[in-house]
């Protein structure tokens, strides 16, 4: 590792003191210029590092940026036998688009891509996704799982619902609901957008790959909301909230932990994430939109969620129907 990489290690391990910086050149075997450049490197990448003569370096409790090297030491777990691999970015221009490529040159299952900005977010239907520098997650997840058609890959954003709504009450002790079919919200408002995209062999029709993209406003971005989505976007931590370090790091490695929980136990049967969802579904029982391309919307009452995740519908003349795709809207 570089002396920047190793310095970072030591001031994430020492957050509650101040370390001198003839300590950490000593550690690191390195000279107090050394230090001195590494401090300055990460102050440029938006650490907060505070410095007192006599005392030392100290990484701020506030400090919150996106780094390969706190994801991974909160994942060491997972990431030390090689069962999930990370590739961390201050800027891209689609965590999907990378997870993407990496698809086409072979790459294995269990691939990450995590970014605090992108530049060309996208969500469903080719909408592009706000994505501010330094205030959102975003990540995306290469899976190849074996002999998964079309109607079972959809299993996975309904995997990444459950994850992320448990990790964000986890981190920010607040709760998180489900809107069909994949966003959350908080407090009405919406915080998070899933978008999942795949691949298929044309001969078999089954998945050759699936990228799941998870984009999570996480603060509030400087000036507020842009005006067409202020009344209906949110974020997990506002200006008044408490956040701790690290806040996005450690919502992106409890994110990952509960999806691949979810995901490898689907392997072997499990489908308790299925409940969850349900459980955690913020529509049922709520007077609904049908939004179904090239129909006009449709006034229906929610009734349920079934076993694979379409949404059990009663429109008003009676009729009932399981939604696989599409939208809907609801008024909170």
């Amino acid at each position: 590792m570089s002396t920047r990489d190793d310095l970072l290690k030591v001031l994430e391990s020492n957050r509650d003191s101040f370390v001198s910086g003839s300590d950490i050149a000593d550690e690191l075997g390195v000279s107090g210029t050394a230090v001195w450049k590494a401090v300055n490197a990460l102050r440029k990448e938006g650490y907060v590092i505070e410095s007192v003569t006599n005392r030392g370096y100290r990484l701020s409790p506030d400090s919150d940026v996106l780094s390969y090297q706190v994801l991974s030491e909160k994942l060491a777990d997972k990431t030390r036998d090689g069962r999930i691999r990370l590739e961390v970015f201050d800027s891209i221009d689609s965590t999907n688009n990378v997870c993407r490529d990496k698809a086409a040159l072979g790459e294995k299952d269990g691939f990450v891509a995590v970014a605090a900005n992108q530049t060309q977010g996208r969500g469903r239907r080719g909408r592009s996704f706000y994505s501010p520098d330094n205030t959102g997650l975003y990540m995306s997840i290469l899976l190849r799982p074996s002999g998964f058609d079309a109607r079972q890959a959809l299993r996975f954003t309904t995997m990444a619902a459950v994850a992320v709504s448990e990790a964000i009450e986890e981190i920010s002790g607040k709760p998180a609901g489900i809107k069909w079919v994949n966003d959350i919200y908080m407090n009405g408002l919406k915080v998070c957008g899933i978008l999942t995209e795949a691949s298929f062999d044309l001969e078999s029709g089954n998945l050759d790959y699936a990228v799941v993209g998870i984009g999570i406003n996480v603060f509030e971005p400087e000036g507020g909301f842009p005006e067409d989505i202020r009344n209906i976007a949110g974020a997990v931590f506002t200006r008044d909230d408490s956040q701790g370090a690290n806040a996005r790091a450690s919502l992106a490695a409890e994110i990952i932990r509960r999806f691949f929980g979810y995901y490898e136990g689907s392997s072997s049967g499990s489908a308790d994430y299925i409940n969850k969802y349900r459980a955690r579904c913020i529509v049922i029982g709520r007077d609904i939109t049908v939004l179904s391309a090239g129909a006009s919307p449709a006034s229906a009452h929610a009734l349920d969620i079934d076993d694979e995740c379409g949404l059990i519908v009663r429109y008003e003349d009676g009729r009932t129907e399981t939604l696989r795709s599409g939208e809907i809207s609801i008024r909170f």
